[in-house]
């Protein structure tokens, strides 16, 4: 077993809270739909909940998905070219995903300063909603980190995202024989 550095470990508690949220989002539906179907008194603002935390999954996905880049690419003329323009290629549009990653996050916290301030709140019980776009917010805020440091090794190591299809392709049995 190899040693993990810090930003694995950091992006494996990162997947955690996103699996966790997506454990949470899967708990209320259903107990909600059986609860209203069975009994006739489903969860007390269920859809409000289910869509802010299904919100902060996401973004504590997307901070995972920052830092591997293991999200859709096409690289067809990257794989043409060689290792110095491919390494050019990578850091422009990883300097993309980080001009578009920042905006994102500024739009969210103003919305986060926008419900704190007028109290917005869920429709039956409630619940202060601020906690809710907060999580959703910090899962984006992390994810400038793991973006900034994907850029950082591939600027200065020049580390492509070969490392993670090779590590993705083992867990799931498709490597090759010469793998």
């Amino acid at each position: 077993m190899r040693r993990q550095g810090i930003l694995e470990r950091a992006t494996e508690l990162i997947e955690k809270v996103a699996g966790l949220l997506l454990g949470l989002i899967t708990m209320i539906v259903v107990v909600s739909a059986v609860g209203r179907y069975f009994f006739a008194w489903p969860i007390p603002d269920a859809f409000d909940l289910s869509r802010y935390i299904l919100g902060a999954a996401i973004m504590w996905g997307f901070a995972s998905v920052a830092y591997r880049g293991s999200h859709i690419k096409v690289d067809i003329v990257a794989e043409m070219l060689g290792p110095r323009a491919r390494r050019v290629i990578d850091l422009f549009a990883w300097t993309v995903l980080l001009f578009f990653t920042c905006l994102l996050t500024w739009k969210l916290f103003q919305r986060f300063i926008y419900v704190y301030g007028n109290g917005e709140a869920t429709m039956d019980l409630r619940i202060p909603s601020w906690p809710f776009v907060f999580l959703i917010w910090a899962g984006v805020a992390v994810s400038i980190i793991g973006i900034l440091a994907r850029m950082v090794r591939i600027a200065a190591y020049g580390e492509g995202l070969d490392h993670f299809e090779d590590t993705e392709a083992v867990e799931t049995g498709e490597a090759g024989a010469g793998d």
